[in-house]
């Protein structure tokens, strides 16, 4: 697999995965308590700041992640307009781009690795328990590195489907993009089991 974690150097590589995805889950809480359309705002600048620190490489390569997610904040402007709440929808989109901004900066700046060791660290209770939790934690990886993955599949397909027809693509490519989805979880399947599987042989 392809680490999804820029190869340009910051000063957040070196900090600790867990105080990263820690600091992570408290600032999106605290995101979602803010009412100030104006102090959403300034969130959103400051972690547009952040992207922009490392240098333009780093933030082009952010931003193209999050330009993703352009559809989804049009639909919730738009729904708040017709219902006649515009900056409610605002403040919705902001939180939700400042979020997924801050998850990505987290991304990019943190190995799988790293992401997939807090992971194990926090199942270590239940592995005392008897429980296994290895499939926990690949699934958990597998999400994390997957999800870009299929958001370019279906950039893809779209892609394709605009090349050969003027009409949108729509609900058209939902049965080639699953198709494709099955395909790449078979392919992963067929490549866990070649390393053992999620379950370690207790034989000796």
């Amino acid at each position: 697999m392809i680490s999804l974690t820029s190869p340009v150097e910051t000063r957040a590589h070196a900090w600790p995965a867990g105080a990263k995805l820690g600091g992570l889950c408290l600032a999106t809480a605290a995101l979602f308590y803010l009412d100030s359309l104006a102090l959403i705002a300034a969130v959103a600048v400051l972690i547009l700041t952040l992207y922009s620190l490392p240098g333009r490489s780093f933030m082009a390569s952010g931003l193209r992640r999050l330009a993703r997610l352009w559809p989804f904040l049009i639909v919730v402007i738009a729904w708040a307009a017709i219902e006649g709440r515009p900056a409610h929808g605002l403040g919705i989109a902001l939180r939700m781009i400042s979020a997924v901004a801050l998850a990505n900066l987290v991304t990019m700046t943190t190995r799988l690795t790293d992401m997939v060791d807090v992971v194990a660290f926090l199942c270590r209770p239940f592995r005392r328990l008897g429980l296994q939790t290895r499939a926990l934690e690949i699934a958990i990886a597998l999400v994390i590195r997957m999800t870009p993955v299929l958001l370019d599949r279906a950039e893809d397909l779209m892609q394709a489907w605009r090349a050969r027809s003027r009409r949108r693509p729509g609900w058209r490519i939902i049965l080639p993009f699953t198709l494709l989805a099955f395909d790449d979880a078979e392919r992963v399947s067929e490549a866990l089991k070649a390393r053992g599987g999620l379950i370690p042989n207790k034989e000796t």
